[in-house]
């Protein structure tokens, strides 16, 4: 059978749904976490849904590191104008002239989990008390602990060991004071369900996703992408290759998989053939097992 014969399912849009409408139902003041890549596209188009056709009743956050891909900041600005939406952007190079946070070098050098500082602090602006995110538990296994509806203490901590039930689809909001909670509207899709999901919506979403030229190095085993925030050696030649990314985030770490994949359908093919993970190809994830882990543990995505 051709992947394409079947359709989406669904019930998985129409469980997200539920979760956003709750989302707005249960909180004061929810936001949602927008990085410009496929999951958080997805989750604007589950909101329009929602709320039609009134406009989405909560604002965008977007934490920007300052090393985002240019394709993603544009996408992001054109979307939030087309779609008429509020969108905060916090930046971590403030934090980091602050002093709240301690830039990092060396090789690997990167504002990634950085990211952490910036966010809380806006939590804490804002006194947002509900985060929708993109997560989804099948990108890695720290993500698959997570409930829908995940609480943060107030010091925006997480504990694997303290989720709360969520049985027969009952969501529980309630926080104590200065808690907050992080929504995860997509948590049972997979990173098929969401490829034809933007494929049957139709939807937008940044070039760098698809195949294209691009001026790369090898490290490790992986495709680096060539920016200036990377600290490179001597023995690190830059050539131009044919890639495209399979996630989007902080360019120091994001890797490229050699693809010629230009359009939809054949991303969606290449995926199924793969042998590496969607998460196989963020190097942030490397530097330990528990990486992801112990960033949520100090209040990461």
């Amino acid at each position: 059978m051709n992947v394409f014969d079947g359709q989406f399912p669904r019930e998985l849009e129409d469980e997200s749904i539920y979760i956003m409408r709750e989302v707005a139902a249960q909180f004061e003041r929810p936001v949602l976490l927008f990085s410009g890549g496929k999951d958080s596209i997805t989750l604007v188009r589950l909101a329009e849904k929602a709320f039609y056709p009134a406009k989405i009743p909560f604002p965008l956050l977007h934490v920007d590191t300052g090393h985002n891909f240019p394709e993603t900041i544009a996408f992001r600005d054109a979307l939030v104008e087309e779609l008429g939406l509020e969108l905060h952007v916090r930046y971590v190079q403030d934090s980091i002239d602050k002093q709240l946070a301690v830039e990092e070098s060396g090789k690997y050098a990167s504002r990634n989990a950085l990211q952490t500082v910036t966010l809380l602090a806006a939590i804490e602006e804002f006194k947002f008390d509900a985060c929708i995110g993109g997560a989804r538990r099948d990108e890695e296994k720290a993500r698959a602990k997570e409930r829908v509806f995940s609480v943060r203490d107030d010091f925006g901590q997480w504990d694997s060991k303290k989720q709360r039930p969520e049985l027969f689809d009952m969501l529980n909001g309630r926080i104590n004071v200065g808690e907050n909670v992080r929504v995860f509207p997509i948590s049972n899709w997979t990173e098929i369900d969401v490829w034809n999901y933007i494929r049957e919506e139709n939807l937008e979403i940044p070039s760098i996703y698809y195949a294209h030229q691009r001026e790369v190095f090898q490290r490790d085993g992986m495709i680096w992408p060539n920016s200036p925030f990377i600290n490179k050696d001597e023995s690190e030649n830059i050539e131009t290759r044919t890639v495209r990314f399979r996630t989007v985030g902080d360019m120091t770490c994001t890797a490229a998989v050699e693809s010629d994949a230009d359009r939809i359908e054949r991303v969606i093919e290449e995926i199924l053939s793969a042998t590496i993970s969607e998460r196989g190809a963020r190097i942030d994830d490397k530097r330990s097992e528990a990486a992801m882990e112990k960033r949520k543990q100090y209040g990461y995505f």
